[in-house]
């Protein structure tokens, strides 16, 4: 690609229209936090940053890589390879209109950003309860994280 040149670049319509639908999502937590009537939430302690970034990191990889999840992207996203176990590695599809939601579905890092403004947004309206889903999916990162050490630990001493 040659600098200035706009050849290799492919058209941004669907990325403009992906920002536009997050703003309006964000949007809408904010309308719904009004409307809850509750008093502004004070901003995250540790614990819960913790909380909802655990529960955002494994939130995102059961939508996006999960083979469980594999029928929610079957429509936006074509299967390259398994990828980490219980997961698969792939690509959107080309179709007009499926591209860009297969590269949100199938990506953990897109999908993050609307798992944090969705964690965000319940966290103001729904405190509790968002503390307790953002605990439990923490509470499955880690036994998944056993699940991932206890199998090392066998097969290294000849039980796998």
């Amino acid at each position: 690609m040659v600098m200035g040149s706009l050849e290799g670049l492919r058209p941004h319509g669907g990325h403009l229209a992906a920002m536009a639908g997050f703003a309006a999502y964000s949007a809408g937590w904010a309308a719904l936090g009004r409307r809850s009537g509750r008093a502004r939430s004070a901003p995250p302690g540790p614990w819960e940053l913790l909380l909802t970034a655990t529960a955002t990191f494994r939130l995102s990889r059961l939508i996006g890589k999960a083979t469980v999840t594999r029928p929610l992207r079957a429509p936006f996203t074509r299967v390259d390879c398994p990828g980490a176990p219980a997961e698969l590695n792939e690509t959107p599809r080309e179709e007009p209109g499926r591209k860009t939601a297969g590269e949100l579905i199938s990506c953990p890092f897109c999908l993050s950003v609307w798992l944090v403004a969705t964690f965000t947004g319940a966290r103001a309206v729904w405190p509790g309860a968002t503390s307790t889903v953002t605990g439990a999916l923490t509470a499955l990162t880690m036994a998944d994280a056993l699940q991932y050490g206890y199998s090392a630990l066998s097969e290294r001493v000849g039980h796998g």
